[in-house]
Protein backbone atom coordinates (compact mmCIF):
# COMPACT_ATOMS: atom_id res chain seq x y z
CA UNK A 1 0.00 0.00 0.00
CA UNK A 2 2.81 2.60 0.76
CA UNK A 3 3.87 2.21 -2.76
CA UNK A 4 0.59 2.15 -4.07
CA UNK A 5 -0.14 5.99 -2.02
CA UNK A 6 3.62 6.96 -3.03
CA UNK A 7 2.16 6.28 -6.91
CA UNK A 8 -1.16 8.16 -5.94
CA UNK A 9 1.11 11.30 -5.10
CA UNK A 10 2.92 11.27 -7.82
CA UNK A 11 -0.37 11.52 -10.15
CA UNK A 12 -1.84 14.16 -7.62
CA UNK A 13 1.42 16.21 -8.16
CA UNK A 14 1.59 15.67 -12.17
CA UNK A 15 -2.56 16.41 -12.03
CA UNK A 16 -2.72 19.21 -9.64
CA UNK A 17 0.64 20.98 -12.32
CA UNK A 18 -1.40 20.27 -15.74
CA UNK A 19 -4.60 21.96 -13.87
CA UNK A 20 -2.81 25.43 -12.93
CA UNK A 21 -0.90 25.54 -16.36
CA UNK A 22 -4.25 24.85 -18.29
CA UNK A 23 -5.65 27.84 -15.97
CA UNK A 24 -3.58 29.75 -18.23
CA UNK A 25 -5.16 28.74 -21.52
CA UNK A 26 -8.46 30.11 -20.17
CA UNK A 27 -6.67 33.51 -20.21
CA UNK A 28 -5.01 32.57 -23.68
CA UNK A 29 -8.32 31.77 -25.18
CA UNK A 30 -10.42 35.29 -23.50
CA UNK A 31 -7.16 37.24 -25.25
CA UNK A 32 -7.80 35.66 -28.56
CA UNK A 33 -11.34 36.05 -28.55
CA UNK A 34 -11.01 39.60 -27.46
CA UNK A 35 -8.41 40.37 -30.15
CA UNK A 36 -10.01 38.75 -33.15
CA UNK A 37 -13.45 41.00 -32.22
CA UNK A 38 -11.53 44.09 -32.01
CA UNK A 39 -10.10 43.41 -35.05
CA UNK A 40 -12.73 42.42 -37.08
CA UNK A 41 -14.69 45.59 -35.46
CA UNK A 42 -11.74 48.14 -36.27
CA UNK A 43 -10.23 46.71 -39.49
CA UNK A 44 -13.31 44.78 -41.04
CA UNK A 45 -10.82 41.36 -41.14
CA UNK A 46 -11.81 38.05 -39.39
CA UNK A 47 -10.27 34.55 -40.21
CA UNK A 48 -11.79 31.00 -39.37
CA UNK A 49 -8.40 30.05 -37.63
CA UNK A 50 -9.14 32.38 -34.43
CA UNK A 51 -12.50 30.95 -33.76
CA UNK A 52 -11.41 27.56 -34.28
CA UNK A 53 -7.93 27.74 -32.00
CA UNK A 54 -10.29 29.36 -29.27
CA UNK A 55 -12.59 26.17 -29.44
CA UNK A 56 -8.97 24.29 -29.36
CA UNK A 57 -8.18 25.75 -26.29
CA UNK A 58 -11.05 25.37 -24.87
CA UNK A 59 -11.61 22.03 -25.10
CA UNK A 60 -8.41 21.79 -23.84
CA UNK A 61 -9.35 23.20 -20.82
CA UNK A 62 -12.51 21.24 -20.54
CA UNK A 63 -10.94 17.68 -21.77
CA UNK A 64 -7.29 17.48 -20.00
CA UNK A 65 -8.56 20.04 -16.73
CA UNK A 66 -11.09 16.87 -16.02
CA UNK A 67 -8.83 14.72 -14.07
CA UNK A 68 -7.38 18.25 -12.17
CA UNK A 69 -11.64 18.63 -11.32
CA UNK A 70 -11.76 14.65 -9.89
CA UNK A 71 -8.52 15.77 -7.89
CA UNK A 72 -10.19 19.00 -6.47
CA UNK A 73 -12.97 16.43 -5.66
CA UNK A 74 -15.32 19.64 -7.58
CA UNK A 75 -17.10 17.24 -9.81
CA UNK A 76 -20.92 17.04 -9.58
CA UNK A 77 -22.46 15.15 -6.59
CA UNK A 78 -25.92 14.98 -4.80
CA UNK A 79 -24.79 16.52 -1.45
CA UNK A 80 -28.00 16.60 0.35
CA UNK A 81 -27.66 12.96 0.15
CA UNK A 82 -24.25 12.22 0.08
CA UNK A 83 -23.65 14.45 3.11
CA UNK A 84 -26.16 12.27 4.91
CA UNK A 85 -24.16 9.48 4.34
CA UNK A 86 -20.83 8.03 6.98
CA UNK A 87 -17.69 8.28 5.22
CA UNK A 88 -16.80 5.31 5.23
CA UNK A 89 -20.35 4.76 2.91
CA UNK A 90 -19.31 7.55 0.67
CA UNK A 91 -16.14 6.23 0.43
CA UNK A 92 -17.38 3.04 -0.87
CA UNK A 93 -19.68 4.62 -3.43
CA UNK A 94 -16.82 6.08 -4.80
CA UNK A 95 -14.50 3.13 -5.34
CA UNK A 96 -17.54 1.32 -6.78
CA UNK A 97 -18.25 4.39 -9.11
CA UNK A 98 -14.59 4.57 -9.93
CA UNK A 99 -14.50 0.54 -11.28
CA UNK A 100 -17.54 0.23 -12.70
CA UNK A 101 -18.43 3.69 -14.32
CA UNK A 102 -15.22 5.73 -14.36
CA UNK A 103 -12.42 3.51 -15.55
CA UNK A 104 -14.95 1.40 -18.47
CA UNK A 105 -16.11 5.38 -19.53
CA UNK A 106 -12.39 6.11 -20.35
CA UNK A 107 -11.42 3.14 -21.50
CA UNK A 108 -14.86 2.64 -24.17
CA UNK A 109 -14.31 6.77 -24.98
CA UNK A 110 -10.54 6.82 -25.83
CA UNK A 111 -11.37 2.86 -27.77
CA UNK A 112 -13.77 4.77 -30.13
CA UNK A 113 -11.47 8.27 -30.08
CA UNK A 114 -8.33 6.78 -31.16
CA UNK A 115 -9.42 5.64 -34.87
CA UNK A 116 -10.74 9.11 -35.58
CA UNK A 117 -7.36 10.67 -34.47
CA UNK A 118 -5.55 8.09 -36.54
CA UNK A 119 -7.56 8.53 -39.51
CA UNK A 120 -7.35 12.66 -39.10
CA UNK A 121 -3.57 11.96 -38.79
CA UNK A 122 -3.10 9.84 -41.96
CA UNK A 123 -5.78 12.30 -43.77
CA UNK A 124 -3.63 15.48 -42.73
CA UNK A 125 -7.41 16.36 -41.95
CA UNK A 126 -8.48 20.28 -42.28
CA UNK A 127 -11.57 22.26 -41.50
CA UNK A 128 -13.91 22.94 -43.72
CA UNK A 129 -14.01 26.46 -42.98
CA UNK A 130 -11.95 28.51 -44.79
CA UNK A 131 -8.44 29.00 -43.38
CA UNK A 132 -9.59 26.76 -40.58
CA UNK A 133 -7.11 24.39 -38.46
CA UNK A 134 -5.49 21.25 -39.22
CA UNK A 135 -8.38 18.44 -37.28
CA UNK A 136 -5.82 16.09 -35.51
CA UNK A 137 -4.92 18.30 -32.55
CA UNK A 138 -8.46 18.29 -31.62
CA UNK A 139 -9.31 14.64 -32.14
CA UNK A 140 -6.19 14.31 -29.98
CA UNK A 141 -7.44 15.73 -27.22
CA UNK A 142 -10.07 13.47 -26.73
CA UNK A 143 -8.13 10.04 -25.77
CA UNK A 144 -5.53 12.35 -23.75
CA UNK A 145 -8.01 13.56 -21.95
CA UNK A 146 -9.58 10.42 -20.80
CA UNK A 147 -6.17 8.74 -20.19
CA UNK A 148 -5.25 11.35 -17.69
CA UNK A 149 -9.04 11.34 -15.76
CA UNK A 150 -8.38 7.94 -16.37
CA UNK A 151 -4.99 8.30 -14.41
CA UNK A 152 -6.61 10.73 -11.36
CA UNK A 153 -9.22 7.83 -11.10
CA UNK A 154 -6.64 5.57 -10.18
CA UNK A 155 -4.66 7.68 -7.70
CA UNK A 156 -8.59 8.49 -6.14
CA UNK A 157 -9.34 4.63 -6.41
CA UNK A 158 -5.90 4.29 -4.24
CA UNK A 159 -6.62 6.71 -1.64
CA UNK A 160 -10.14 5.50 -1.36
CA UNK A 161 -9.07 2.40 -0.60
CA UNK A 162 -6.26 3.11 1.79
CA UNK A 163 -8.72 5.29 3.69
CA UNK A 164 -10.89 2.03 3.71
CA UNK A 165 -8.07 0.14 5.42
CA UNK A 166 -7.39 3.11 7.91
CA UNK A 167 -3.93 4.21 6.27
CA UNK A 168 -4.73 7.64 5.75
CA UNK A 169 -7.63 10.56 6.49
CA UNK A 170 -10.92 11.06 4.68
CA UNK A 171 -10.10 12.04 1.31
CA UNK A 172 -13.13 13.18 0.59
CA UNK A 173 -13.38 15.65 3.54
CA UNK A 174 -13.06 19.53 1.70
CA UNK A 175 -10.47 21.67 3.55
CA UNK A 176 -9.69 25.10 3.67
CA UNK A 177 -12.23 27.89 1.68
CA UNK A 178 -16.28 27.06 1.50
CA UNK A 179 -17.13 26.35 -1.87
CA UNK A 180 -19.40 28.68 -4.03
CA UNK A 181 -22.02 26.25 -2.90
CA UNK A 182 -21.20 25.91 0.21
CA UNK A 183 -21.68 29.57 0.70
CA UNK A 184 -24.77 29.85 -1.54
CA UNK A 185 -26.63 27.09 1.00
CA UNK A 186 -25.47 28.96 4.49
CA UNK A 187 -26.73 32.69 2.87
CA UNK A 188 -29.99 30.65 2.00
CA UNK A 189 -30.30 29.55 5.56
CA UNK A 190 -29.26 32.77 7.05
CA UNK A 191 -32.33 34.06 4.88
CA UNK A 192 -34.47 32.02 6.11
CA UNK A 193 -34.15 32.17 9.58
CA UNK A 194 -34.07 35.95 9.51
CA UNK A 195 -37.49 35.71 7.75
CA UNK A 196 -38.36 33.37 10.45
CA UNK A 197 -37.51 35.47 13.12
CA UNK A 198 -38.99 38.25 11.67
CA UNK A 199 -42.32 36.63 11.36
CA UNK A 200 -42.34 35.39 15.18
Amino acid sequence: MNALLALSRVIDAFTNRLGRLLAWLILATVLISAANATVRKLFDYSSNAYLEVQWYLFSAVFLLGAGYTLLKNEHVRIDIISSRLSARTRNWIDVVGILFFLFPMCILIGWLAWPLLVESWNRHEVSTNAGGLIIWPARALVPAGFALLMAQGISELIRRVAFLMGRIPDPLEKHGAKSAEEELAEEIARQRDAAAGAQS
